[in-house]
């Protein structure tokens, strides 16, 4: 199964698109990853516009069998929120227009799918995306490596979706 996952943000939105097993951690394959950025200075509905194409683009382009997107992770921060959530909106809508299945992870399931502990730091989840998919480095940015996990989140926990 191949897995596009999505770590949504209005100027910048990680993807990362892995192959494997559902349920497996075994055979793990990372086939690519990168990010859609939109600049500050353009207006909203326009950078909006623009993620939506660059995402319809890359599941258009990877052809992943389902989408992972990380669910909204409310902060202090009312606006980043809102802004988020919009972006998320956008990612939902191309996903869904591609006729792709979509799984919604909030951030402490992908630390635990990950590490096997909810509130593990962003570098214990970056540690066991080296140990898992055996790279010699961490993928950059960090955004990118977030929607890596989240796609890895996606597949172990397919099988136990399924039940």
């Amino acid at each position: 199964m191949r897995v596009l996952g999505i770590d949504p943000g209005t100027a910048t939105t990680g993807f990362g698109l892995i192959e494997g097993l559902p349920g497996s951690a075994d055979a793990l394959r990372l086939l690519d990853y990168g990010t859609v950025r939109t600049a500050p200075e353009t207006p909203m509905p326009l950078r909006l516009v623009e993620l939506h194409e660059g995402i319809a683009g890359l599941i258009r382009d990877l052809a992943p069998d389902e989408l992972a997107v990380e669910e909204l992770f409310f902060s202090t921060n009312v606006s980043t929120a809102i802004s988020v959530g919009q972006a998320r909106g956008v990612i939902l809508l191309a996903g869904a227009q591609a006729g792709l299945p979509i799984g919604e992870h909030k951030p402490m399931q992908v630390k635990q799918a990950l590490t096997g502990y909810g509130g593990a730091d962003k570098r214990q989840v970056q540690d066991m995306l080296l140990r898992l998919l055996h790279l010699d480095r961490v993928p950059r940015p960090d955004d990118a490596a977030d929607a890596i996990a989240i796609a890895i989140c996606h597949l172990q926990t397919a099988r136990l979706r399924g039940l």
